[in-house]
């Protein structure tokens, strides 16, 4: 199946270690500070509503996130949030950013052997400080040829990046958790991709497949298995 393949790229945030945990943690306690001014569930749709008409401004990421979350607070407050709340919701963003990058299970194991085989790049997108600080954390840049942080990840961003690395989409295999970002752009564009889902996805990157594209995505239940199909 992957006879040709001379590059394999991962994803970072959710395939190579913990993301999505760390925001929906942030959400309970930014839902709690506000709990004065609406309920819960109303803080949530605001914020994700707030989120996403800023990801084409600040792009994805906890700074971005952190901003976000401010104008949300400032909106429902009707814009008489206290100073220290706004500097508690600044500290929910300083805590994400120092969290300690917990690896998933086998991900080491499986970037040894393929590393023997393969040129490995990541592909991710977020903040580029913050993604270098958690490779420079994680101790895996030793694995990786490239690190591309992208904006986006449609079919135009890839096949940018296949241009880039001078490789034919035949060529090209994607790993990842998101069907949305890593797995259905690169069928898109002829190139091989493995779907590894994580236990908590952002509501943005939920896609839901009809039973025929879903027997054209190879899904796998962790990161391991992967070394069954080399």
């Amino acid at each position: 199946m992957f006879n040709n393949i001379k590059v394999v790229a991962f994803d970072a945030d959710d395939t190579l270690w913990v993301n999505e945990t760390y925001f929906r943690e942030a959400e309970e306690k930014f839902a709690e500070l506000l709990s004065r001014y609406e309920t819960k569930n109303k803080i949530d749709q605001e914020l994700f509503k707030i989120t996403i008409k800023n990801l084409p401004i600040y792009g994805y990421g906890i700074k971005g996130f952190v901003l976000s979350m401010i104008e949300c607070a400032m909106l429902l407050s009707n814009n008489t949030l206290p100073q220290p709340t706004i500097s508690k919701i600044i500290n929910i963003g300083k805590e994400m950013i120092e969290k300690p990058v917990e690896l998933l299970e086998n991900v080491t194991q499986v970037l040894d052997f393929l590393s023997n085989k393969y040129t490995l790049i990541v592909a991710t997108k977020g903040d580029l400080l913050d993604q270098e600080r958690k490779l420079e954390k994680s101790n895996l840049l030793k694995y990786f040829h490239h690190v591309e942080v992208m904006s986006e990840k449609n079919e135009k961003d890839y096949k940018k990046l296949l241009e880039h690395l001078d490789v034919l989409p035949s060529e090209f295999l994607m790993i990842g958790n998101s069907l949305k970002s890593d797995i259905l752009p690169v069928l898109g564009i002829k190139s091989h991709a493995i779907h590894i889902p994580f236990h908590t996805t952002w509501v943005h990157e939920e896609v839901f497949l009809d039973n025929k594209r879903q027997t054209e995505v190879i899904t796998l239940a962790n990161i391991k298995e992967v070394l069954t199909l080399f």
